[in-house]
């Protein structure tokens, strides 16, 4: 049966989900620092208008039933997601996703680390920006006050939880976040996405799971009431500041939000991220048919340059350049490299071990041979190289700037025994200008026998650079000297 109805609402099964979290988890990373900042503030804002919401239909529901009651609280809570997936905001809670990422090597820890930190200031930005208004607006002398109470016990009740017991809440709130996350990967129409969230939403927010950035204003919220209430909001509630006193920054921050964050970690990033990857991608990692590279070339010059017999690989290494991963499918390398403007990446497995190297050229060459229809399904280890040449930190830069230019053979051709075995009448020079050496524009750079990096012609050509000042330096000091 067809995957794909007659209205174009493509069905992706559980393999085809996990694909579709890669370039989820992918595009976070990719966005600029400006753009990530943006759509946090505005999943914050979201998210405070979600809270809104629950506070209202959750008012003056004491005859309805404790259970039906949040129910229907969770349910309109399920808005703010809604809005942040439909509308492209970036919430902190789908953005430990991106672990996945990091899973992949497609980003390092420390990419991922500022992602999270962005969206997390963004998230706080936007939930005060609607904290602002809210209170402006006074909505909590709403239902002659009672509006603002609902508040106030909300809030408060946050704060009387074990730090084992806000940590578990976290854990648990964002299971069901990120599982909502997840099952919006199943479809590509956007009703079906608003739909599938509902329920988890809803089961996270009436059983009293912590979000954190669901509490980054709530209690804020309540703390304002708390402060700035005036005398009349609290003779209509029959109650005095002094009953909500524990509703304070420093006991919010310990007893909270942080322990929540660090659920909400755990239950996004590890629970369902990194346990959906270890099912779906790690067994084919483990499964294709690699090795790791570990023997760097052997070179050596002829020549001998004293302004340059200092320098070697380690001083032009790249330490943190585009690597792939050889499950990757193939369009999300294109992307990578197109993105990062290079001709070709390193392949590295899920160690960090070298294992391949992947070039544009090699994927246009698979196209041509398959009159242009791919097959959507081709990863990076199916096109991949896996006799990589690799040069070491040690290696001299003279050595490799000849390796790169200089065709040795072509140039002294000679037999085993080492008798010429052509004559010319050309010059050295001559000669040099008439060869033809294919080698490639990045070369991976081992260190005993790890992958640390990678050098570029550009980089070696950016050291060369030096050597016209250093020339002209030298020449200058001869001068003054004569």
């Amino acid at each position: 049966m067809n995957n794909v109805d007659s209205s174009n609402n493509q069905l992706f099964s559980p393999k085809e989900m996990m694909a579709e979290a890669e370039k989820f988890a992918l595009s976070k990373a990719k966005k600029t620092s400006g753009m990530t900042l943006g759509l946090a503030i505005m999943a914050g804002a979201f998210i405070g208008l979600a809270f809104v919401f629950y506070i209202t239909v959750t008012t003056g529901s004491a005859t309805t039933g404790w259970g039906l009651s949040r129910l229907v609280g969770g349910m309109v809570f399920s808005m703010g997601l809604i809005l942040i997936v439909l509308c492209g905001g970036e919430l902190f809670t789908s953005s430990v996703l991106s672990s996945i990422s990091w899973a992949n090597r497609q980003i390092t820890l420390r990419k991922m680390l500022s992602l999270w930190a962005k969206v997390y200031i963004g998230n706080f930005i936007g939930a005060m920006f609607m904290l602002l208004l809210i209170s402006a607006a006074g909505m909590f002398m709403l239902n002659n006050g009672q509006w603002g109470m609902n508040a106030l016990n909300i809030a408060q009740h946050k704060l009387h939880h074990t730090p084992i017991q806000a940590f578990s809440l976290g854990v648990l709130c964002n299971l069901l976040v990120c599982l909502a996350i997840w099952m919006t990967f199943s479809s590509a129409n956007a009703l079906s996405k608003a739909m599938i969230m509902v329920l988890p939403v809803s089961m996270f927010v009436s059983s009293g799971f912590e979000h954190s950035v669901a509490n980054m204003f709530m209690v804020p919220l309540g703390i304002t009431i708390q402060n700035f209430a005036p005398e009349q909001f609290w003779q209509m509630i029959s109650a005095s500041p002094e009953q909500y006193s524990d509703l304070n920054i420093p006991t919010f921050l310990m007893a909270n939000l942080l322990p929540v964050t660090l659920g909400n970690i755990v239950g996004g990033a590890v629970l369902v991220g990194l346990t959906n990857w270890c099912i779906f991608r790690r067994p084919e990692l483990k499964a294709a048919n690699i090795r790791a590279i570990t023997q760097s070339l052997d070179i050596a010059s002829v020549k001998e340059a004293d302004m340059l017999s200092h320098l070697t690989i380690k001083d032009i290494t790249d330490p943190q350049p585009l690597t792939l991963s050889a499950d990757m499918l193939i369009p999300t390398a294109i992307d990578m490299m197109t993105t990062a403007n290079v001709s070709g990446a390193p392949v590295c497995d899920i160690q960090g071990r070298l294992v391949g190297f992947l070039s544009m050229y090699d994927v246009m060459k698979e196209l041509w041979y398959r009159d242009y229809q791919p097959n959507q399904e081709t990863k990076v280890v199916d096109l991949m190289k896996q006799d990589v040449i690799a040069v070491n930190t040690k290696d001299r830069l003279v050595d490799v700037v000849e390796f790169l230019c200089i065709d040795k053979e072509q140039l002294y051709p000679t037999s085993a025994m080492g008798i010429a075995t052509s004559t010319t009448a050309l010059s050295l020079e001559d000669r040099v200008k008439a060869l033809q050496v294919s080698k490639p524009r990045i070369l991976p750079v081992l260190d005993n026998g790890q992958f640390v990096g990678t050098v570029t012609r550009e980089g070696v050509m950016a050291e060369l650079r030096n050597i016209y000042q250093d020339a002209k330096t030298q020449t200058v000091s001869r001068l003054e000297v004569v």
